[in-house]
């Protein structure tokens, strides 16, 4: 069993936090607007979920799950989060978050800025291509034909081992890049938010191009 500490508790937030608790793991979730203003999610998920701050559930967590608005990614707490493997949910829509000029300019990725503030954190960049309601209702058993595959991003082996294997628990099988090249799905590339199985997934990463 996990403990996963999810900071951001709007749709990929809690529909992931549906999903582990279905696989019988522990689930501290937060937002920026207080624990009290979770209380109906929290009833709905279950006695597995509990409200907690950013803090709490940073420093309880085995591993993290990051889904905020990534104009506030560097809100995220580096202290309870060093060490741990980070999952990082987060993408970028400058109509949103305002324009960051070297996102715009391709000349880093969404993920690479959380690993660079998340300095001792192990950061995997996963979730962030799949409609979130998809999380916990489109997995299935291993050796399924056509079974959907998601892309994971990290410098890091042990965290991309674990995020794999979290995947195929959840039902999911997955492709592998590192941090840098993890602009390869993020928004409006070919393997951003389409269904795809394993090869379908490889062959997207490969169509991706920097500018779009």
């Amino acid at each position: 069993m996990t403990t996963f500490g999810i900071i951001g508790a709007g749709h990929i937030g809690s529909n992931f936090a549906r999903a582990v608790l279905a696989h019988g793991h522990e689930v501290l979730i937060a937002n920026s607007r207080g624990p009290e203003t979770l209380a109906d999610l929290v009833a709905e998920l279950g006695p597995a979920a509990r409200a907690a701050t950013v803090d709490e559930a940073a420093f309880a967590a085995d591993v993290a799950l990051i889904a905020v608005p990534f104009n506030s990614y560097r809100e995220v707490p580096v202290t309870p989060l060093a060490g741990k493997i980070v999952l990082d949910a987060d993408n970028y829509y400058f109509e949103r978050d305002g324009h960051i000029p070297e996102l715009d300019d391709g000349e880093t990725t969404v993920t690479r800025l959380m690993q660079q503030h998340l300095h001792e954190s192990r950061v995997v960049k996963v979730f962030n291509n799949i409609t979130a309601s998809d999380i916990p209702t489109t997995g299935s058993p291993a050796g399924t034909p056509d079974r959907r595959a998601l892309p994971i991003a990290g410098d890091d082996p042990d965290a991309l081992a674990f995020a794999t294997a979290l995947l195929d628990e959840l039902g999911f099988d997955s492709v592998s890049v590192a941090i840098d090249e993890s602009w390869r799905f993020e928004r409006d590339r070919p393997a951003y938010v389409v269904r795809q199985n394993r090869d379908e997934l490889l062959e997207n990463l490969k169509k991706a191009t920097r500018t779009v």
